[in-house]
């Protein structure tokens, strides 16, 4: 793992796009690696937890990813044993060299279980940098609402098995209202990831999210893709349902 360099890795992008007119509000870095030991992030990261080498890979993928895209908003992941490693807190990385505001993206269950280094370490990025914090998957299981409160997110994005077949689901419906009413009085956006299909599209926008994601709008790719909308239906995948990756770890890994 520690081997890896630029030239073992690629980033594709996924667009985040505003429910009400379209226009993409972001794009989301996700890593590839080139090497088949590691078919997908959630491997690679897990390789490189046992090596104590996940920040050194981080600061690798954002110097990809930034180096990639010019003037392009970025929401950019980060693995929770990055928060203890110098990388990602040194003044050159490239989070804070960017004309477009960054978001730094940790799961529900990253503000759970390493909520103080959470206060300490990304906060204090974020207000050195400019960058701002998204809480991802909300709603999986971990929630501990004061302690995600605490980190004063910017975005929160709802966790996709809520997304997942909510037009057919009257009580994914109330519980995502209700996220979304707590999250509009904490003064955080709410965007709905996993989108598929237009009916789930029209029910979370008609549950008020802000942005939505998925491969209804666009699959992830380099450079960044334009979005597919108004959104058309998409071919049936034949296995999984994912917006972002082959599969889903229970930690934001890239």
């Amino acid at each position: 793992m520690r081997r890896l360099t630029a030239e073992d890795l690629f980033v594709v992008f996924q667009p985040i796009v505003d429910v009400g007119s379209g226009r993409v509000f972001a794009h989301e870095a996700l890593v590839r690696c080139k090497h088949k030991d590691y078919p997908n992030p959630p491997v690679l990261f897990e390789h490189a937890s046992r090596e104590g080498a996940c920040g050194r890979l981080g600061r690798l993928i954002r110097d990809i990813a930034f180096g990639v895209t010019e003037d392009v908003t970025l929401f950019v992941n980060v693995h929770p044993e990055e928060l203890n490693s110098r990388w990602l807190v040194q003044p050159d990385d490239p989070v804070g060299f960017q004309r477009r505001p960054v978001y730094l993206e940790i799961t529900e269950a990253t503000a759970f279980t390493h909520h103080e280094l959470c206060m300490s370490v990304l906060k204090e990025l974020c207000k050195r940098t400019g960058a701002r914090l998204v809480v991802d998957d909300f709603g999986a299981g971990y929630s501990n609402l004061e302690r995600v409160v605490a980190l004063e997110p910017s975005i929160v994005k709802l966790d996709l098995m809520l997304t997942r077949g909510i037009h057919q689901n009257k009580t994914k419906q109330i519980v995502v209202r209700h996220m979304v009413n707590l999250c509009k009085e904490l003064g955080a956006k709410v965007v709905a990831e996993g989108v598929e299909e237009v009916d789930e599209l029209t029910c979370v926008r008609d549950c008020g999210v802000n942005y939505v994601q998925g491969y209804l709008i666009a699959r992830p790719a380099t450079p960044p893709p334009a979005p597919n909308w108004p959104p058309q239906p998409q071919p049936q995948k034949k296995a999984g349902r994912n917006s972002k990756r082959p599969s889903k770890a229970p930690s934001k890994v890239g």
